[in-house]
């Protein structure tokens, strides 16, 4: 007598009976998916390795990412500017205490033609140039994120970070990413809870909106390390070489978004 197939959806063995002239053979089969009782939303698995804007659809909706997280990072923006240059000296002394992160700045960017300290310090020309990078990024973080170029620009800052669309490649392990995502976000958080002139609902909203983009942002960073929907790898377009601060040919912050930040004014 056949085996019976399990009511999950997940291949399962067939075992037959032994006959007297062959020894027992397996097979699989697939159960079909039942109908679910209830309403639910799909989600087309491809969708999410192919379509950035399908991607960031999904985790907007997952994360109950809406207007008001919008507004209260646009209201909230001026605040964040005022904490950018201290965060980011706070985050480039904790890249510096370790060897193992430090050495991502011993490898020329693809916009840095100044000199190289073999064992860079906080005050390392190619430090000081990446701060103003960071500080670009942070300011790019207090723009509008219900325009779908903030989201690409956040997926091109992982993309560039694994060794795609730079000219000269820079490859961070994921581990350090991640790492450097959660201290940005506990060094915020700990600064906006902390401010003296936000009423607290304010601060509450802030602190939840910030939380989401960051945590969107290292989503953005996984897909590009992970194997997850690597068979539909060949199906999205080839990554772009552009400079460091460009999307599609365009500027997405100068010079003049880096001085306007430090003050709440």
């Amino acid at each position: 007598m056949p085996g019976t197939q399990s009511s999950c959806p997940v291949e399962v063995p067939i075992i037959s009976e032994p006959t007297p002239s062959a020894d027992a053979t397996k097979s699989t089969a697939s159960c079909p998916m039942k109908s679910w009782p209830r309403a639910i939303q799909h989600i087309d698995r491809k969708d999410l390795y192919t379509n950035l804007e399908d991607r960031i659809h999904y985790l907007h909706t997952f994360l109950d990412f809406s207007s008001n997280d919008i507004e209260a990072l646009i209201s909230g923006s001026k605040y964040i500017k005022a904490l950018i240059p201290a965060v980011v000296n706070i985050v480039y002394r904790k890249l510096l205490q370790y060897d193992i992160t430090a050495r991502a700045f011993q490898t020329r960017s693809t916009s840095f033609e100044g000199p190289l300290d073999e064992f860079p310090s906080e005050d390392s020309p190619q430090i000081m140039h990446r701060k103003m990078f960071l500080r670009g990024y942070l300011v790019k973080l207090c723009s509008d994120p219900s325009k779908m170029e903030f989201w690409e620009y956040l997926d091109k800052v992982g993309m560039m970070h694994v060794g795609q669309g730079r000219e000269h490649p820079l490859h961070v392990e994921y581990i350090h990413i991640g790492a450097c995502l959660s201290f940005i976000q506990d060094t915020f958080t700990e600064a906006i809870l902390s401010h003296p002139r936000m009423q607290l609902h304010r601060k509450i909203a802030l602190v939840k909106a910030l939380g989401k983009v960051i945590w969107i942002q290292n989503d953005l960073f996984a897909k590009w390390y992970v194997r997850d929907g690597a068979e539909y790898a060949g199906e999205t377009a080839p990554a772009k070489i552009e400079q460091e601060g460009y999307l599609h040919g365009k500027k997405i912050f100068n010079e003049s978004d880096d001085s306007s930040v430090g003050s709440s004014d």
